[in-house]
């Protein structure tokens, strides 16, 4: 068999394992920055774009599972699985169900963190996160 028609066979052999299957229990549930990319040049107003799969957002107050919604650290890390994210000036929150934002940032290095939590704000820890850095001009 050529190498074709092996990679024919393998696309079809996977595409089969996908709809028996079921598409979220082969790709893993995650978050992520679409907009900025890690190591982004921007400037002080940084237009953000949030992106989650495996999970739906769904507005705070309830707890629905396989729901959450989007929030962003400003220069910090994950949020522990189970606690409660702050809400302070660090801790941006989007419990309206929000995926895009612009957020006034000084200028400088900056790490920003997205994480995902339940209706109650609990995190669901380092798997529903990502970090990147940015350089603000």
């Amino acid at each position: 068999m050529n190498q074709s028609k092996v990679i024919k066979r393998m696309v079809k052999v996977s595409a089969a394992a996908v709809m028996l299957l079921g598409a979220s229990s082969v790709f893993a549930a995650g978050v992520a920055f679409v907009m900025p990319q890690d190591g982004a040049n921007v400037g002080q107003d940084v237009h953000i774009v949030m992106s989650v799969d495996g999970m739906k957002v769904h507005k705070a107050g309830e707890l629905i599972n396989g729901t959450g919604h989007h929030h962003v650290v400003i220069d910090g890390g994950f949020v522990p699985k189970g606690d409660v994210v702050a809400k302070d000036a660090t801790h941006k929150h989007f419990g309206k169900g929000q995926t895009e934002t612009t957020l006034h940032l000084t200028p400088g290095e900056h790490t920003l963190t997205l994480q995902f939590a339940d209706g109650h704000h609990q995190s669901y820890g380092k798997t529903m996160s990502q970090s990147i850095h940015i350089f603000v001009k």
